[in-house]
């Protein structure tokens, strides 16, 4: 039959949801680094140098060729290495923060943390949450578009072009970063953590690849497709629709004028196919949807994560999402770990329980001394 597609009715439709729950942006209070030129909230970055000896030297491989000429180097442990591939048109970013210790140390190997970014944003937003930073474990950015949803894409015709997010991620830098750094190459020492568009990421990747990912946090994450407000959220990254909440949201930083939209206007159909449960449309959807139970079941031997605040017109639906998906962890037996944080009293002065890294922040100080201890416990 044909695809049903979003009319013009349905356009609207989805920016009234995303006025209500989007869950791929971001805004920010004064007291966290400002915003990113993508729109994603970042901390400004220390001038980059160009390539120099300090930065490891990164062999071809894995499908991933990098363009030496245009490695940024930010510090002795923060670099960016801008990479090509078949399975997205363009050029690619992947950030990388090593150890203080990881060049002195030649002997020794380190777990390795991946964060996935939000919607809009960029592989810099690292910056603005410290705490990934880490001198116990090396950490991995890779891009993930502004809107990529870290998704194989079922259209690849679209403006974005070639867009196979999850296959270069899973694939490709995976395995390209345990050739090329000193990784312990196992799951065990191995997580993904994300926020927003990269929460569903995050538990998205560690479901379809529990070989790889022993840990999991997602941070306000758009994590249960059964929600129209989430489905919502991503057709309105499609449409190029997502800046819209910037005028609704109760968050700190919100009509600040820093939202540069999710970029060109796809079809709405373009990454999952028809958001519609009728004739099993939205099959895509169903099964790729973080919250099925068959899904959470594989996260069995996983340590999970989640946080959410509740008291902004986004983090309303993430945390909807996030108890529903610790009750139906509960249900399989699964252990894992929620943190609401409600309006932020209890988590830090510079959250107030939105979605933004006035949160994400400190969320990230509270989650990656337990992730260090659990890589040490893991031997």
């Amino acid at each position: 039959m044909t695809s049903l597609r979003l009319t013009s009715l349905g356009a609207a439709l989805a920016l009234t949801v995303l006025a209500g729950a989007g869950a791929a942006h971001a805004a920010v209070p004064a007291s966290v680094p400002a915003a990113s030129a993508t729109g994603q909230t970042s901390a400004p970055l220390a001038a980059a140098s160009p390539a120099s000896a300090a930065v490891p030297d990164f062999s071809d491989g894995y499908g991933l060729s990098v363009l030496r000429e245009e490695t940024q180097v930010h510090s002795p442990t923060d670099f960016t290495l801008t990479v090509t591939t078949p399975q997205l048109s363009g050029k690619h970013q992947i950030r990388i923060l090593l150890p203080a210790a990881y060049d002195n140390t030649p002997g020794r190997r380190w777990p390795v943390t991946y964060f996935l970014h939000g919607g809009g944003g960029n592989v810099n937003d690292v910056a603005a949450a410290p705490a990934l930073h880490s001198d116990s474990m090396i950490t991995v950015v890779p891009d993930g578009g502004m809107k990529g949803w870290y998704a194989d894409w079922l259209m690849q015709n679209t403006a974005e072009g070639k867009a196979n997010w999850e296959t270069f991620h899973l694939t490709q830098v995976v395995p390209f970063i345990d050739a090329n750094l000193r990784t312990r190459a196992d799951r065990a020492h191995r997580a993904v953590v994300g926020l927003s568009m990269g929460g569903y990421g995050s538990l998205h990747y560690a479901q379809a690849r529990p070989d790889l990912f022993g840990h999991v946090a997602a941070l306000s994450g758009g994590i249960d497709f059964g929600m129209w407000e989430v489905r919502g959220a991503v057709l309105a990254t499609e449409l190029n629709l997502a800046g819209a909440w910037c005028a609704a949201s109760s968050s700190p930083g919100s009509g600040s004028g820093n939202y540069a939209g999710h970029g060109p206007y796809v079809d709405s159909d373009a990454i999952f196919g028809s958001p519609y449960p009728f004739f099993d449309a939205d099959r895509v959807w169903k099964a790729v949807d973080p919250a099925a139970p068959v899904n959470l079941a594989k996260l069995s031997g996983t340590g999970i994560t989640l946080y959410t605040g509740n008291n902004d017109l986004i983090d309303v639906h993430t945390a909807t999402a996030s108890h529903t998906v610790k009750a139906r962890l509960d249900q399989l037996g699964i252990p894992s770990r929620l943190v609401d944080y409600g309006n932020g009293a209890s988590l830090a002065p510079s959250c107030h329980g939105g979605h933004n890294y006035g949160c994400w922040a400190p969320a990230f100080a509270d989650y990656v001394p337990r992730l260090e201890a659990a890589f040490a416990a893991a031997g």
